[in-house]
């Protein structure tokens, strides 16, 4: 009895300083901040990944406390059980603190390894959406304004995000930005190219269009919101950007594919004042305008 209360009373002073430790660091995040209150900031290149990032590592945290507590709690179980239920019987003894130990522990490690692959993508694609954004940073150089997670409104409330938008004097451009890890390639593809016949995109494994579908989707959300809060049609191009990728074209179609180093070329004006996708110059008044209505929802990153 006197280990039972021993190690009852140590999961009780565990559990009692985890819960201490994280009030102390949530009230520490907000005490002595040099901004006011209402500080809000635009939101940077990837930021819904950022924040899926910070709430799947808080998750890993309390997975993890809860694997430090998990084998004192299963141990102060196993001597209550042997103690006092069925000191008889060491066979259902052995059999019950296996299935108390091995199925908390298979759910835990199940959860662990799920969250950390989750991790990994979304990882992967916060670092994408970077480098096409650290691709788009010449731009503003030549008067264009870059816009980054711009916050979109879904049907039946379900909202959603543009990763990039750019405003300039060669019109709006919508850039959806994908990662995707390059896999064993079929016979006659490489596996490092894309192919993009202006319908589908053929992948080293396999064709899709999700990725054109959703980018169309996208703009042509843009297109109308902007519609609407100016009072005029402003034309949106779509674009598709594959970070790490080799794209080959063999069609035009509704969104062009891009490798981000083709950005600014695809962006740039012309000499005479259109770019490749024949998108109407904008003047200094509609770039203000516009980029106003993009900035007022953006603008909501908090400490």
């Amino acid at each position: 009895m006197t280990g039972l209360y021993f190690i009852s009373g140590y999961c009780l002073l565990f559990v009692s300083v985890c819960l201490i430790a994280v009030i102390l660091r949530q009230r520490g995040r907000q005490d002595r901040a040099p901004f006011p209150e209402n500080t809000r900031l635009l939101r940077g290149p990837g930021e819904s990944l950022r924040r899926k990032l910070t709430k799947l590592d808080e998750s890993l945290d309390t997975l993890l406390a809860a694997g430090c507590l998990l084998p004192l709690l299963l141990s102060g179980g196993t001597v209550l059980l042997v103690n006092h239920f069925v000191p008889s019987s060491p066979w259902l003894t052995l059999i019950a603190a296996t299935l108390a130990l091995g199925l908390p522990a298979t759910y835990l490690v199940k959860r662990v390894l799920a969250l950390l692959d989750r991790r990994r993508n979304t990882a992967l694609g916060y670092f994408g959406e970077l480098a096409v954004a650290e691709a788009l940073d010449p731009l503003k150089a030549t008067g264009d304004r870059v816009f980054h997670d711009v916050p979109g409104d879904g049907p039946a409330g379900k909202s959603f995000n543009l990763d990039h938008v750019v405003v300039g004097p060669a019109g709006v451009f919508a850039i959806e930005t994908k990662t995707r890890r390059k896999g064993r390639a079929r016979t006659g593809f490489m596996a490092h190219e894309i192919i993009y016949d202006g319908r589908t995109l053929s992948y080293p494994w396999g064709e899709d269009t999700h990725g054109l579908d959703q980018a169309r989707r996208q703009t042509e959300w843009l297109a109308a919101f902007l519609q609407q809060q100016l009072g005029r049609t402003v034309p949106v191009t779509a674009l598709l950007v594959f970070p790490g990728w080799f794209i080959i074209r063999k069609g035009r179609g509704a969104v062009n594919v891009l490798n981000p180093r083709e950005l600014p070329a695809a962006i740039e004006r012309t000499p005479s004042g259109h770019t490749g996708f024949v998108v109407p110059a904008l003047d200094p008044a509609a770039i203000d305008l516009i980029s106003r209505q993009l900035e007022a929802r953006c603008r909501d990153v908090e400490l």
